[in-house]
């Protein structure tokens, strides 16, 4: 098969390397939808990576055995090798499951796993089946593209007329101004780059605001009259991460779903304490909820607006270029053309 690799900076081609074979209870998978995610960090940086992306659509190509999908089943791929068994794996919460499968020892090979690739192997619970009449395309969006965002409006419950404050519009931050106005909430939008506001704004949200501006925070409470009711950070930066807790008002709520691993500025008194935020850390939706995921992007007409490209895997260079540029949305690869 053929899959995508990063060779060099700015450089990344296909290679051939051996199909993988199902196993036990893991079923081959033929991608036909590939979302790029964050992969776009490695290129620009020259980080050589052999296996790339982490989300896919796609056709149950094989079994090993009997199970939940069966050959020609549509099928999404959720994130993740999860030991299927424990309290969360049992309970939806797979992506928090402390007892992940080792890939290549439980497969007897390292193949398989990226799904920047024309083949995936996946456990067959993991691998909800499409309804009819979605696309592969928007199908894939139920992963980094929607998943992030509906997860934490779950967890906030976000609720119609609430005005929600979302740092960060790249495409999981796009994807969190479809999701929430389809919920019915009021958007405000912090964004650094240009067209990405101009995105968001034609989407449908209330402000969109740049984040040089002076006093964001004194603006977004002025704005609302207290402050939003939500704030989701979808960006990563503890600077977004602070703007969320100042500008949400006393008692709302505020979830983090942008990865970031530096030092957060926090004193629990003035910044929890006496304003009674509930701070939640989310990194994606219950697996229970993947129906009512489907049904957004069924009923939802700002959802083929949230890709911007569809390429064929064979112009990939093109397609990392373009993420790198951060001028784009949901960029799709199609491995088979």
């Amino acid at each position: 098969m053929k899959k995508v690799v990063i060779t060099g900076e700015r450089k990344a081609g296909l290679v051939e390397v051996p199909d993988p074979r199902p196993v036990g209870d893991w079923v081959l998978v033929e991608v036909r939808a590939a979302p790029m995610c964050t992969e776009y960090k490695a290129f620009a940086a020259g980080d050589r990576a052999e296996f790339l992306g982490h989300e896919a659509a796609g056709r149950v190509a094989a079994v090993a055995e009997p199970g939940p999908v069966k050959v020609g089943d549509r099928v999404v791929v959720m994130p993740q090798y999860p030991c299927g068994k424990c309290a969360l794996c049992q309970a939806g919460d797979y992506i928090y499951c402390e007892h992940t499968f080792d890939f290549a020892k439980h497969t007897g090979s390292p193949e398989g796993q990226a799904t920047m690739a024309q083949y995936l192997l996946k456990p067959a619970w993991l691998l909800p089946r499409i309804p009819d009449g979605v696309s592969y395309e928007h199908a894939a969006l139920a992963c980094c593209g929607f998943g992030p965002s509906f997860g934490a409006f779950q967890r906030m419950a976000l609720a119609a007329g609430e005005t929600v404050l979302i740092t960060g519009l790249g495409p999981v931050g796009l994807g969190a101004v479809v999701n929430a106005l389809y919920r019915g909430a009021r958007v405000i939008g912090v964004e650094g780059v240009a067209a990405r506001r101009e995105r968001a704004q034609d989407f449908g949200a209330w402000q969109v605001l740049d984040p040089a501006e002076p006093d964001l925070a004194a603006r977004i409470r002025d704005l609302t009259g207290g402050g939003a009711d939500c704030a989701l950070d979808c960006s990563g930066t503890p600077a977004a991460e602070r703007l969320c807790l100042e500008a949400t008002r006393r008692r709302g709520r505020v979830a983090f779903v942008g990865e970031c691993y530096d030092p957060l500025p926090l004193s629990v008194s003035p910044d929890l304490l006496r304003s009674g935020l509930t701070v939640i850390g989310s990194w994606h939706y219950n697996l229970g909820d993947f129906p009512a995921i489907m049904r957004m992007i069924q009923e939802n007409p700002l959802v083929p607006r949230l890709i911007s490209h569809v390429l064929p895997m064979s112009r990939v260079q093109e397609a990392f270029e373009i993420s790198a540029s951060k001028q784009a949305a949901k960029i799709i690869l199609k491995p088979w053309e």
